[in-house]
Formats: C-alpha cells, structure tokens, sequence
C-alpha cells in the first residue's frame, strides 16, 4: 500500500508534460507548505521569460523575478516553469503578463506576500519594468533586492 505525501496529488511531476497552449490551459499545481510555522521567502528567477506583443506577433524578452512568502502552500517549480513557458505564443502587453503571472500565483496560494518584478527589454527602443505587490512585506522576514540592474543596452 503506497503512502500519501504532500506531492501525492501532483500530476506533471515525474514525467513528460507538454507546454500548454496558453496561460489560461495551464494548470499550476501547490504542495502543502512543510514549515507553515515559519516565514521565510522564496525566490523563481525566470532570465528567458518570452511572450508575443499582441499587434506585431513579434517575441518579447523579459527577466522575471518572483517573491512571495508562503502560507500553508507553495506552488509546484516544474508547473510554474510550464505555466510560464506558455506565454511563449501568448500575444498580450508587458504589464498584463507581468500582473497576470503575479495574480495567477497568488490566487493559487494565497501567500503571505508576493512581489513580481517584470524586468523587460527594449521594444521600439524603450525598456519597461513592471512592479507589482500584494501589500508591505511581512516583518522579520529578509526580502531581498531583486538585484536586475535597470536596463543600459550596450552603453
């Protein structure tokens, strides 16, 4: 008889999972928070985040750095990474697929904090960032600088 663990109910886990068609196909999975009694913060850096600009079909780049503080969940990496692989054919703006991951995490978890920084490369010339939080991080808890300079092409 096999015994039930906090991955029990994972089901991309382990094994060859396709990259969903979109944002909205993709399942992101959550695994019971081991350590609920402790706040603590957890990093997802995505360097190769790619999406589509919704008028010329042409890819974006973006350097995505997530923080949240857990509560009694934490999301499962390989559905994270696959639920940001989908924005690959993904026509939509910087700042909506920046919030739209943020958003999505959070209503997920429920965390006791997120904060996604959306650190995008230039399209016609001008560089955005997007910033998003749930509110003031908790105290006592170390949050990090994101550490992405601002963007300075080849200057």
């Amino acid at each position: 008889m096999s015994e039930e663990t906090i991955y029990s109910g994972l089901t991309q886990l382990g094994g060859q999972t396709d990259l969903p068609a979109s944002p909205e196909a993709a399942v992101m999975e959550r695994v019971a928070n081991p350590q609920p009694d402790v706040a603590y913060c957890v990093r997802f850096v995505a360097p190769e985040f790619t999406s589509l600009c919704p008028m010329t079909g042409q890819p974006d780049f973006a350097h995505l750095v997530i923080d949240y503080v857990p509560g009694d969940w934490l999301v499962e990496s390989k559905s994270l990474k696959l639920f940001l692989g989908s924005f690959r054919n993904h026509g939509s703006f910087h700042e909506d697929c920046t919030l739209t991951v943020g958003r999505r995490i959070v209503d997920l978890l429920a965390p006791a904090w997120l904060r996604i920084g959306g650190y995008w490369y230039p399209r016609g010339g001008i560089p955005i960032d997007v910033f998003w939080q749930t509110g003031p991080a908790p105290e006592g808890v170390w949050i990090p600088d994101q550490g992405v300079p601002p963007y300075r092409g080849r200057g």
